[in-house]
């Protein structure tokens, strides 16, 4: 419904290209554009966007690193069988899924690789490059959807950053959906303020934290004391395996707290737990247990539970931040993207924490792109204008032309007219 009226063709470069989500979003991509499902959680395909000038669906060709060597097909079968995928989807789009398959490229530093960081961020660069290259694309957007990094520490660059340095390096707007590192860490900010490029991250928020990214404000508004919040994740799969790590783990809680500190004002007393179930594949389950105090301090409690499937909650914010980071760059957007704060735990800016106000402040940004549309229709009328004003001098000088071949036919006739005499001038 947004779709740019010149469907250039948009790459999607996907770090971690062989995952849940990155599959999720591969086939979610193929089946609404042929019709077979409706887009549903892609807000970009809601009336808010409506005549921005988005890529289309069907202009997205999709690619990828990973260092899993699992064919995309084979991936989203097992997804299916899951329950994560429709039954039958992925034999449906077997095709588009082999086609983004043959884009993935190793990634790294794999066991045994001696290249030093730079090679590293060269070859990758030099992937991205490629891709565009043959592809005939109009840009490429990276979006950092892996497995999920310890925080980092010291003056090395960890695998997230490495890839997010080869994104820049190769004239590509970069997003980073997971916790990792990424273009956080400080030998890469010089990088991204002079890259020229826009960049947006981090940390796809999908469930718990979108819950209390709503009810953090609703308390504070309200005038309700929270005492104390505590959380649970169950989840399995490769998040699940990942944040059994506790260095990830606490990489992960470290936006969920934050969200809360931001919306209520300050910190309250808990913590939230994070188990890996293996039994629950794909699937995730998080209770929260708020105290808070009432009138006349009267103690109350709210306890939530958050039951879905991540890879299905993430795959169309994906495909959202894709496409809004494909136009932002079309438009000549650079930096830090903080209006798109709407899809992140810990957003990059000084954005607020609150759902609602980011949900307005995404609204701005679409009002942003849509006047950028309509400058560019202004200017597409203008150059129909000349044209057609080149058209008509052309068409004047072309009648110039006719009269003065007549003018030279009706000389030359007067010159072979017989004078007087009878003679022949």
């Amino acid at each position: 419904m947004s779709a740019s009226p010149a469907a250039s063709r948009v790459g999607v470069w996907l770090i971690g290209a062989r995952g849940s989500v990155a599959t999720t979003a591969v086939t979610g991509c193929a089946a609404v554009t042929a019709g077979l499902h409706p887009p549903t959680g892609m807000v970009t395909e809601t009336a808010l966007f409506a005549d921005t000038g988005l890529p289309p669906l069907s202009a997205l060709v999709f690619g990828g690193h990973d260092t899993l060597d699992c064919p995309l097909p084979k991936r989203a079968e097992a997804l299916s069988a899951g329950g994560v995928l429709p039954h039958g989807l992925p034999g449906a789009v077997a095709a588009e899924l082999a086609a983004a398959d043959r884009e993935i490229r190793p990634g790294g530093p794999a066991p045994g690789d001696t290249r030093d960081p730079a090679a590293l961020i060269e070859s990758f660069a030099a992937d991205l490059r490629d891709f565009v290259r043959r592809r005939g694309l109009a840009r490429a957007v990276v979006v950092n959807v892996a497995s999920t990094e310890p925080a980092a520490t010291g003056a090395g660059l960890p695998p997230s950053s490495l890839y997010a340095a080869a994104a820049l390096r190769a004239g590509c707007p970069y997003v980073n959906f997971t916790p990792s590192t990424g273009l956080h860490h400080p030998s890469l900010v010089p990088l991204a303020q002079s890259s020229g490029l826009p960049h947006a991250g981090r940390d796809g928020k999908t469930g718990q934290t979108l819950l209390r990214s709503v009810l953090g404000p609703m308390f504070a508004q309200r005038a309700l004391t929270v005492r104390a919040w505590s959380g649970t994740n169950l989840l399995g799969g490769g998040d699940g395996a990942a944040l059994a790590d506790p260095a990830a783990a606490a990489a992960k809680n470290a936006g969920k707290e934050r969200v809360l500190t931001d919306t209520l004002g300050s910190t309250p007393e808990g913590e939230t737990h994070i188990d890996d179930v293996p039994a629950l594949g794909d699937w995730k389950t998080a209770w929260d247990h708020i105290a808070f105090d009432g009138f006349l301090g009267t103690r109350m409690l709210l306890q939530t539970t958050w039951q879905g499937c991540d890879s299905a909650l993430a795959a169309p914010l994906v495909l959202d931040l894709a496409r809004l980071l494909a136009r932002a760059h079309e438009t000549g957007l650079t930096g830090p993207l903080g209006e798109l704060g709407f899809y992140f735990k810990d957003p990059v800016g000084d954005g607020p924490s609150g759902l609602a106000e980011q949900y307005a402040a995404l609204a701005g940004f679409a009002e942003r792109l849509r006047n950028a549309e309509r400058f560019r229709e202004v200017e597409r009328f203008r150059d129909g204008e000349r044209l057609r004003d080149v058209e008509r001098l052309r068409d004047a000088e072309r009648l110039r032309d006719v009269e003065r071949l007549r003018d030279a036919e009706r000389l030359g006739n007067a010159e072979r007219l017989p004078d007087a005499d009878g003679e022949t001038r």
